[in-house]
């Protein structure tokens, strides 16, 4: 396998070595998203991850404080849809650029996400972790391809969980919604979009995803690996840039993004980074990992555009972090600059940019069409925009940062080989036998024409618990009833340390709520 590792997302999987951070990362302000799901009946929080594939949980056999802090999958419940594989010998480890990782043994349970339940899901039990997790978020529900699984390479029959949905057609279409807005407040559409934010649907843009060639020479077939797109241009306050690819030659001459809803920033590479923080007046790289620091006050706003060039806008309060420790005029910002990445992926756009728009996640069709992700605006283009310093004045906390006291260079780096084998072409909107949805869905996603009206609609509003800095839980109203479930408990068993949480019910176009839970550090 390759031995290149990146330095910001992007998991590692059983075809290619290259790390990402974790959603828990304690890197400033975090968030993660996660939702209520059961496995074997038993309620547990998971984080969303879309630069993963695989859905793991922390176990009883995990005996360290970072993994006793939060509910546990029992092993010591014989629960009777747990199915051992190979006698629990067959590993699973996920390690991370921060340092983090978790470790443990694949085996099977059954999965139910709202009320669509799929037996004998393959899922990564852990029994070893440093990963500091948060919120009682109990382990990861990746939603990535199946070649980007760690799980699939080391086990028959084991698809990841959206993938098992896609193929056998359990879902109305192949689709997600992820809907995260600055006011915390969030929904996960499985098989639909929800309408009650996309109020128009022909404003969607739609991008078809970049397929990738195969690692080495085992197979001879390109495909799909990262929910990943191209960026044709980013902006900030008016002077637009033309992204310089680190590869161009295999991604003809294109820059490669890929979407992450586990990752709480943006991130980049040196040749594009430097020349955004140029349109900043007084903006200074002020550490050695790429992050930049900006003028508190700038009303500047930051865009990116995809395929037809639409611009997608940044304000300050979705691109500054905080206030810096020792100058509370200077502000750290996204994005980082990042080292150049094997696999020719050059930016990384998380929370901070999916908050502005609802994205839709069209998983593709054997035979028959390419996924694609459609982007739809949340930002009032034609508000005025308020800078970070009056908008955020109530996070007052400054981030601890040993600003220099001199100009930082920026730093070089040599350009590591290609990791994909470029003698099998990937071509851009290319259809493929295998590995996406079952073929008995009716394409509603060509690449000629998109007829996204047809796509399976839900709406509603439910209730929101977001866990603050300080531990305490802020709700906000709805008009929905949940009923509430106890995280990490077997049926009929009782626990002095379980706690009852917001549960969902939906249908199977269904709408479910996506908790943040936030860690300001």
């Amino acid at each position: 396998m390759p031995s290149e590792s990146r330095q910001y997302p992007s998991l590692l999987t059983g075809e290619s070595l290259h790390l990402k951070y974790s959603p828990f990362s304690p890197d400033h302000r975090v968030r993660t998203y996660y939702v209520v799901l059961q496995a074997g009946q038993i309620s547990f929080r998971a984080a969303l991850d879309t630069g993963s594939a695989d859905f793991w949980l922390t176990s009883t056999d995990c005996t360290n404080s970072t993994c006793m802090s939060v509910p546990r999958y029992p092993l010591t419940y014989d629960s009777p849809t747990f199915v051992s594989i190979n006698n629990n010998e067959t590993t699973f480890t996920v390690d991370y650029a921060d340092g983090t990782g978790a470790s443990g043994f694949v085996a099977r349970e059954t999965v139910e996400v709202a009320n669509v339940t799929v037996a004998n899901q393959a899922f990564g039990v852990v029994t070893d972790s440093n990963i500091t997790l948060v919120s009682e978020v109990s382990g990861i529900l990746g939603l990535g391809f199946s070649r980007q699984s760690e799980i699939s390479a080391s086990a028959v029959n084991a698809t990841p969980f959206f993938s098992t949905l896609a193929q056998q057609g359990i879902l109305n279409y192949p689709i997600f919604g992820l809907s995260l807005t600055r006011n915390a407040t969030g929904t996960f559409a499985l098989g639909a979009i929800d309408v009650s934010v996309v109020h128009n649907v022909s404003q969607v843009v739609w991008n078809e995803v970049v397929p990738f060639s195969p690692v080495g020479t085992k197979t001879n077939t390109s495909g799909y690996f990262y929910w990943a797109i191209r960026m044709s241009s980013f902006t900030v306050n008016g002077t637009q840039y033309t992204p310089q690819p680190t590869y161009p030659g295999p991604s003809d001459n294109s820059s490669i993004a890929l979407l992450d809803i586990g990752t709480p920033g943006l991130y980049g590479p040196y040749q594009d980074v430097t020349r955004l923080y140029s349109s900043f007046p007084s903006s200074r790289l002020v550490d050695e990992s790429g992050q930049w620091a900006i003028p508190c006050d700038s009303s500047a706003t930051m865009s990116f555009s995809f395929g037809d060039g639409t611009t997608f806008v940044l304000e300050p309060t979705d691109y500054i972090i905080g206030p810096a420790e020792g100058n509370p005029d200077l502000c750290l910002s996204w994005p980082k600059a990042a080292p150049p990445s094997a696999d020719g992926v050059d930016w990384l756009l998380g929370t901070p940019f999916l908050r502005t728009v609802y994205s839709i996640w069209s998983y593709g069709i054997d035979y028959q069409e390419p996924p694609m992700i459609g982007l739809y605006p949340c930002n009032n283009a034609s508000a005025p925009v308020q800078p970070f310093s009056v908008v955020e004045s109530s996070l007052s906390a400054t981030i601890a940062t040993t600003l220099p006291n001199f100009v930082l260079s920026t730093p070089t780096y040599t350009t590591p080989s290609y990791v994909f084998n470029t003698s099998v072409p990937a071509v851009y909107g290319e259809i493929v036998q295998s590995e996406l949805a079952t073929s008995t869905y009716s394409p509603l996603m060509g690449t000629l024409a998109v007829n996204a009206t047809a796509l399976p609609q839900v709406t509603g509003v439910y209730t929101l618990f977001v866990t603050n800095s300080n531990g305490a839980v802020v709700t906000s109203t709805s008009h929905i009833s949940q009923p509430s479930v106890t995280l990490g408990v077997p049926p009929g068993w009782s626990s002095a340390a379980s706690r009852s949480v917001p549960g969902v019910g939906v249908a199977i176009s269904m709408l479910i709520t996506l908790v943040v839970g936030t860690w300001i550090v």
